[in-house]
């Protein structure tokens, strides 16, 4: 065992944690001061017994987003390793960011039907103007389609662009893994029989894995400390899992994230002195499906961010529901809504599945290393 690299890990945890404990009130104050806070005339989950976050700071992510960043460039960069999975990290947290920020002080945006740009097309007396309604027709499509999956927002970045950004994300992360991490990362490996050659089909592969892993913490990112501890969990064990396999750059990443995470957490559990925001989900989404890819165990993905991704498959199920059947399979999506509403108390639902998660990754790391 090399006991070097785990000493080394601890070290980038604790010193990340005291960071992120010493940075929190920083960024509380300035979040406040700045009215950076969740609104209830903009934000339509705020209904009920739900409407005590009103006010509460949103951009908490911030925390984690920042500490890792500072400390992987001065402690731990590698352009071979870690320079990509930071800049993927930072992109989508900046498109996370602008989504908080435009959801708060953003105006509302106008959205034209199809219908209207069908007929846009053909009365409008610029021919250069018919054109780009041409253009716009497959992108209003993809609009209408994509979101069916997504919140009804009136404000902020709208799902589909947030889905072309993240597709944008996977194609640089499959670009970096295809062509500069060696021929060795063009096989996938499969749980218990190696390694499958796959070539260049392992580029759509990341990109899918990319995105929705990114989606699947965003949509989980719902209940008090819920998020902030499964990543803790899941991080916690990619940690291990990238020091069994000697990651020696891998291994201080992912214990660093841990380290932010256990701050971040500390100040969201009920009541929350700060929540997450896209800032946080996006990028740490992100970065979780990166570091997997990273050390060549995409298809640990599902396990190792288990809750994310049962979180996010029950949205798909509910709306393929409405949509075939007319009738909802869920009572609320994602899945922790719908245990809200069968009386289940937000602390129960988030105890019970980190446990879940703590158990998943368990299993991840049993099938690893198998």
């Amino acid at each position: 065992m090399n006991l070097e690299l785990l000493r080394t890990s601890l070290t980038y945890l604790l010193g990340s944690t005291v960071v992120a404990f010493v940075f929190a009130p920083i960024l509380i104050a300035f979040l406040y001061k700045f009215k950076i806070t969740r609104r209830a005339e903009f934000d339509i989950t705020l209904q009920g017994d739900r409407r005590h976050k009103t006010g509460t700071p949103i951009m908490g992510g911030l925390l984690i987003i920042i500490t890792v960043t500072i400390i992987t460039l001065i402690f731990n960069w590698d352009r071979r390793y870690t320079y990509v999975p930071i800049g993927a990290m930072g992109i989508a947290a900046l498109l996370g960011a602008a989504d908080d920020l435009l959801n708060v002080f953003g105006i509302t945006r106008r959205r034209r039907t199809l219908e209207q740009i069908l007929r846009l097309r053909k009365v409008h007396h610029h021919w250069y103007i018919r054109i780009w309604y041409t253009f716009a027709v497959p992108w209003t499509l993809m609009r209408n389609f994509v979101g069916m999956f997504g919140s009804k927002q009136e404000r902020g970045i709208q799902v589909h662009e947030k889905l072309l950004l993240q597709f944008l994300a996977g194609a640089v992360m499959a670009w970096w893994v295809y062509f500069k991490l060696g021929t060795s990362w063009h096989s996938l490996w499969i749980p218990f029989d190696g390694q499958l050659f796959v070539g260049w089909l392992i580029i759509p592969i990341i990109i899918f894995f990319v995105m929705f892993t990114t989606n699947a913490v965003n949509v989980a990112d719902g209940l008090d400390g819920l998020a902030g501890g499964s990543l803790i969990i899941a991080f916690s064990g990619l940690t291990l899992l990238s020091w069994l396999e000697g990651r020696t750059a891998f291994a201080p990443l992912n214990a660093t994230v841990v380290g932010a995470l256990i701050a971040y957490t500390y100040f969201n559990v009920k009541p929350a002195r700060f929540q997450m925001g896209d800032v946080g989900s996006l990028g740490l989404g992100t970065l979780l499906a990166i570091n997997v890819i990273a050390i060549n165990r995409t298809l640990l993905l599902p396990i190792i961010g288990f809750i994310f991704y049962i979180e996010f498959v029950s949205v798909i199920l509910q709306v393929l529901s409405r949509r075939l059947f007319g009738r909802r399979l869920f009572k609320m999506s994602p899945l922790h809504h719908h245990f809200e509403i069968k009386g289940w108390s937000e602390e129960k639902i988030v105890i019970r599945f980190w446990l879940i998660q703590a158990f998943m990754v368990v299993v991840a790391l049993w099938v690893a290393i198998k």
